[in-house]
């Protein structure tokens, strides 16, 4: 059936082809979001298993570690009223057990410490002094403010040549690629001794897939971290 008035034909031929304009456009931008969430996945999990494929030789039990002279203890957490998370806790008991086994010789204590109030650091050394190690025996790194940060200041500003890393399992591979990355020689010790909620484990571990990415972004543009002047752990590493 024909159009009664011209201008009900020309309402109609432009209604139509504006609903089929914008319906190719929409088309087109659905596909494109999905190809970006595909191909954004495909390079998040690329990232993940080549992180992963690093630590698979890296990664020892506490009796089967090679020593090391320095462990890097991660932080990991502070509560409101300034004591380590039960997070925190693990990786400095981790770290204190290697000590007591005669795997290391000093423990390299690196946080945030970003605020007065907030001191990752000094909880750390509390804690570890705690358990018995030696407060001549820590080593408090107070710009560790991301694990990046906490591996290219143990390199350039405490003169760390080889490590042990200790951190938990979820971070432990990002941990690994980053210092050995940097040329830090680093082997790694799981903190596993306490048990976390299954539900908190599998935030951390997709949390760890953005920071993965952002990871290999530090490796290839090599941001500085707050430097200062070096401070060797052991005076033979000055150079």
């Amino acid at each position: 059936m024909g159009c009664l008035k011209t201008v009900d034909c020309v309402n109609t031929f432009f209604t139509g082809k504006i609903f089929r304009m914008f319906k190719n456009i929409f088309k087109k931008v659905y596909k494109m979001f999905w190809f970006l969430v595909l191909a954004s996945a495909i390079v998040v999990i690329v990232a993940r298993l080549l992180t992963g494929l690093v630590a698979i030789n890296k990664t020892y039990s506490e009796s089967a570690v090679p020593a090391r002279r320095v462990a890097i203890v991660f932080g990991a957490g502070l509560w409101n009223d300034g004591s380590p998370t039960p997070v925190l806790m693990d990786r400095v008991e981790t770290g204190a057990k290697l000590y007591f086994a005669g795997k290391v010789e000093k423990l390299l204590m690196s946080g945030d410490n970003s605020q007065v109030e907030y001191n990752e650091p000094a909880a750390m050394r509390e804690y570890a002094i705690s358990l018995g190690v030696p407060d001549a025996d820590i080593v408090l790194d107070y710009a560790g403010r991301r694990t990046y940060d906490s591996c290219y200041r143990a390199k350039e500003i405490f003169r760390v040549k080889e490590a042990i890393l200790v951190t938990q399992k979820f971070h432990l591979a990002r941990a690994l690629f980053l210092c050995n990355a940097l040329g830090l020689d680093g082997v790694g010790v799981e903190a596993n001794n306490h048990t976390f909620r299954k539900g908190s484990v599998f935030f951390w571990s997709l949390r760890e897939l953005p920071a993965t990415l952002t990871a290999f972004a530090d490796i290839i543009t090599r941001p500085l971290p707050i430097l200062g002047n070096p401070e060797p752990i052991f005076p033979e590493n000055s150079q």
